[in-house]
């Protein structure tokens, strides 16, 4: 089985790519613009999803101050400083993390958390709902997209890592208010098709209280 790490030089293939600017799009519809935020990207792998972001800010005149890229893989934290270096990117910066069973970075709380495909890899979606939280100053935003609930056919069997078959939409609403976000949103951000079959992905959004 391929670690992320063994993965990360080939994993920025073309669909990735296209479905992280895919969800990139949702996100700024349902969040607006945020001129002078402090973001983070949690299992952020070579960045895919944060960089879109980024650039769609930019480009939109609300640039951020500050996007962490965070990831318990070296391998994929080295990709993503190469588009780095690559961009000259100065408000970018990666940090070597995995949620819940690290504590927050150090410095200020973050205004905006962002996920793509991970939280089907953490056992405890409460705990790593509460960990989000802690990331956030209250008022911060989170954006988090995945799997909608699916027969397990999605992953390979020796897929590395895989705690759910994605997640039921109504109750992972419900965790979020319990861990401490109002303005819970959940709705369809893209779909993934595989082998003849379409996987729809949801985005919850929310505040921190």
């Amino acid at each position: 089985m391929a670690s992320f790490d063994d993965r990360a030089a080939t994993w920025d293939t073309p669909d990735k790519v296209e479905r992280a600017e895919a969800v990139a799009g949702v996100i700024l519809d349902r969040l607006g613009p945020l001129p002078g935020a402090r973001a983070i990207e949690i299992g952020a792998g070579t960045g895919l999803l944060g960089l879109a972001v980024a650039d769609r800010l930019a480009a939109a005149g609300a640039p951020l101050a500050e996007l962490v890229l965070a990831d318990p893989s070296r391998g994929m934290l080295d990709a993503a400083d190469a588009k780095v270096r690559a961009r000259d990117l100065a408000f970018v910066r990666t940090l070597q993390f995995a949620l819940v069973a690290d504590p927050p970075p150090d410095g200020e709380p973050f205004d905006l958390v962002l996920s793509l495909l991970v939280l089907h890899h953490v056992e405890s979606t409460s705990a790593a709902l509460a960990a989000v939280r802690e990331l956030l100053r209250p008022g911060g935003r989170v954006a988090l997209a995945d799997l909608d609930a699916e027969d397990g056919s999605f992953h390979d069997p020796e897929a590395e890592g895989i705690h759910h078959r994605g997640f039921d939409r109504h109750l992972l609403a419900s965790q979020a208010h319990e861990a401490g976000f109002r303005e819970v949103e959940v709705g369809t951000a893209t779909e993934i098709e595989r082998e003849g079959r379409r996987y729809p992905l949801f985005l919850l959004t929310a505040v921190a209280s």
